[in-house]
């Protein structure tokens, strides 16, 4: 085996010690900060997943919604508050305004009070807001996560989704005895025979709804689901009767059914056959074959159907951001709920806050502002994303942002505000409290300073070589999109790594061996791929020059793609016959790397490695960096040479976790950029495989 060459810090060059600086800053941030996930009580593997895809999100746009009995009004969740409006109108009225940040409303059936889930103290609870008078009262208590609140037809009891006693998401139904709030599970915590390759061992149940005469529930379980999210069941309240199946297929956590008035029929969201969830019927006895109600690129999630049932409500992404349309059930005409107009409940203010660089240019940014009531404001037209963890003893919520391209106007309470202003790993991060005043528009310029690096630093290109540009998340991402997120973080190089999430590829669409026409100087984004399987190892395909590589995935337990063939090294021979890089991406979760305690991640890496298959490896990831690195030496000392790289890992169209673009990145130095985008990218990929 060849041992490592000893060397100091001082003999290295001037580009290396500063990196070595950052790693020895960022290792002693973290030993002093303890970072944890967010809801850590939650007791599931790969969070991640449920986070974005399950719980309720802080979005500009609306995220849930629910009708008035007389179905002339909507009372829906937007930028963390509730907002009531009425149909045909362009007017939203605020009716909460923390503390924390408020979802998932459902009106009850008298008309005077709305139900909710408030997020606040790193636990979300269920309220009772009461419309005559404003007062909202918690229902729950104890630090558990309860979700999707919904009254009963006679409006006695509610449904709901908690984590309480267990960890996991259990139906539990509430009554009101005494003026007083209590409830009981309704589902069994049960383990599963059936493997899963992502979701936990243990069921899970979710998203209730009433049938009309509230005497039976129809949601959302998985027992022996391979995939693990779950199929549509109905269960009746009187008696012990077992549940019935209504529908069964990949639910990805968004299904969202809701029973129609007639109780006869279900709508919910699904992406049977296609790569965007869209609305789909079935019959509650489940004795139909579904049909679907509508068709789009984009997302359609979170129905509810008008009391009449004559139309259906919904959150829409197909802008990108969300919105609520209403559909007409029989002809299908849709139109989207204007808001034209806020009316906030209490006195809100205007900020512009421009952002420059050196030379007092408008520069694209990423921006964080805390208000003076400690919640996160964005502009209306921006994305709101947060980070997947935060330092409990530091902060109250998990980092909230927006990406601002020069200057963001927004609306914030007045008081003390903390601006934080980011722009990539070359620039210094740049915070500032302002006292925002009351009745007048508040302006505030910040000049970012770029860190002070070497004159030859500018031959070092900054590439991000793991990034989901769509996945499943709240938004819907484009080209155009990422490429300005790439802009506003500082980042040269994005390569968009197509890949399933269960059975749907969402940007197959989007893959060609060129790099995608919306590159610009700043950005050069490549639509590349990474192969997904539950034993070998999951691989990074960069630069494929022909076609992507399907079935895309291979090895998931209890599906029909359960086979281990193709293998990786089959993968990586076909992705390299196009001339692709062929990396292994994050590789390992936990230190010290064990491949029996860590199956799935990069079982094959020491055979690929061997056979000289394998061209870069991520030892900075979504993975643990310090047992990623100790086998990347490992390897080394064997006398492999494969080039280390840093991927993200981002979910570029997630509200939360992982993110944002660049957080990890490669830098790459280049003898020439070149000026077109294939030589361009040529050109990085060469650096990158000769281990510049």
């Amino acid at each position: 085996m060849r041992a490592h060459r000893h060397f100091s810090v001082a003999s290295l060059n001037k580009p290396t010690r500063f990196a070595l600086l950052l790693l020895t800053v960022a290792v002693a941030s973290e030993v002093a900060a303890e970072r944890a996930p967010v809801l850590e009580q939650i007791e599931l593997p790969h969070d991640y997943y449920f986070r974005e895809m399950y719980l309720p999100q802080l979005t500009t746009g609306p995220s849930s919604l629910s009708f008035s009995p007389d179905g002339r009004t909507l009372v829906y969740s937007m930028q963390g508050s509730l907002w009531r409006q009425s149909l045909g109108d362009d007017v939203a009225v605020q009716l909460t305004a923390g503390p924390g940040y408020d979802y998932q409303p459902d009106w009850s059936p008298d008309g005077n009070r709305v139900v909710f889930a408030r997020y606040r103290r790193d636990a979300v609870e269920l309220y009772l807001l009461d419309l005559a008078t404003g007062a909202a009262t918690a229902l729950t208590t104890g630090g558990a996560v309860n979700v999707e609140p919904r009254w009963s037809p006679d409006g006695s009891r509610i449904a709901f989704v908690s984590t309480r006693g267990t960890g996991r998401f259990h139906i539990r139904i509430g009554s009101f005895t005494d003026g007083k709030f209590a409830s009981l599970r309704l589902t069994p915590e049960r383990r599963s025979k059936t493997s899963r390759y992502y979701y936990s061992a243990f069921d899970h149940a979710l998203s209730p709804a009433w049938t009309p005469g509230g005497d039976a529930l129809v949601f959302v379980a998985n027992p022996e689901i391979a995939y693990g999210t779950g199929a549509i069941w109905r269960r009746s309240l009187d008696g012990n009767e077992p549940p019935s199946l209504v529908r069964k297929e990949e639910t990805t956590w968004k299904a969202r059914p809701d029973v129609a008035p007639d109780g006869r029929r279900v709508v919910y969201s699904s992406y049977l056959g296609r790569q965007w969830h869209q609305l789909w019927l079935t019959t509650i006895d489940g004795s139909a074959e579904p049909f679907p109600l509508s068709y789009g690129a984009f997302d359609i999630t979170a129905a509810r159907w008008s009391p009449d049932g004559k139309r259906i409500a919904y959150i829409a992404n197909a802008a990108g951001n969300t919105e609520i349309r209403i559909q007409e059930f029989i002809g299908g005409r849709t139109v989207t709920l204007p808001v034209n107009e806020r009316r906030y409940r209490e006195e809100m203010t205007a900020l512009t806050l421009d952002v420059l660089d050196s030379n007092g240019e408008p520069v694209p940014a990423r921006v964080a502002v805390v208000a003076a009531d400690g919640r996160s404001y964005a502009p209306a037209d921006s994305w709101m994303h947060a980070d997947d963890g935060f330092d409990r003893e530091k902060a109250a919520f998990e980092t909230h942002y927006f990406h601002a391209n020069g200057r963001a106007k927004l609306v914030l309470p007045p008081g003390a505000a903390k601006i934080t202003v980011w722009r990539g790993l070359e620039h210094a991060i740049e915070q500032r409290l302002i006292n925002a005043a009351a009745e007048r528009e508040n302006a505030l310029a910040i000049r970012l300073a770029p860190l002070d690096l070497p004159d030859h630093w500018q031959a070092w290109v900054g590439g991000d070589v793991h990034v989901h540009m769509n996945y499943g998340g709240a938004y819907r991402n484009t080209p155009q999109r990422l490429v300005a997120q790439a802009a506003a973080e500082d980042l040269d190089v994005v390569f968009n790594l197509v890949v399933n999430k269960e059975q749907r590829i969402p940007d197959i669409a989007y893959f060609s061996a060129a790099p995608d026409p919306s590159s610009n100087e700043a950005v050069l984004l490549t639509h590349a791929q990474e192969f997904h399987t539950g034993l070998w190892g999951h691989l990074g395909l960069l630069g494929l020059q022909s076609h992507l590589l399907l079935p895309d995935y291979a090895a998931y337990p209890g599906t029909g793609a359960a086979s281990p063939y193709p293998d990786n090294a089959t993968v990586a021979a076909l992705a390299r016959r196009q001339g692709a890089l062929v990396g292994y991406v994050h590789p390992f979760l936990s230190p010290p790397p064990d491949p029996a305690k860590d199956a799935g991640l990069a079982n094959a890496l020491p055979i690929d490695a061997a056979l000289g298959l394998i061209d870069y490896y991520e030892v900075v990831g979504f993975a643990d960096h310090r047992a990623s690195a100790a086998v990347w030496y490992r390897l080394l000392n064997c006398g492999v040479r494969v080039a280390a790289a840093g991927g993200t890992d981002a979910l570029a169209n997630f509200a939360s976790l992982r993110g944002p673009v660049g957080m990890n990145r490669t830098y790459v130095r280049v003898a020439s950029r070149g000026h077109d985008p294939a030589s361009r990218r040529a050109a990085w990929l060469d650096g990158l495989a000769a281990g510049r």
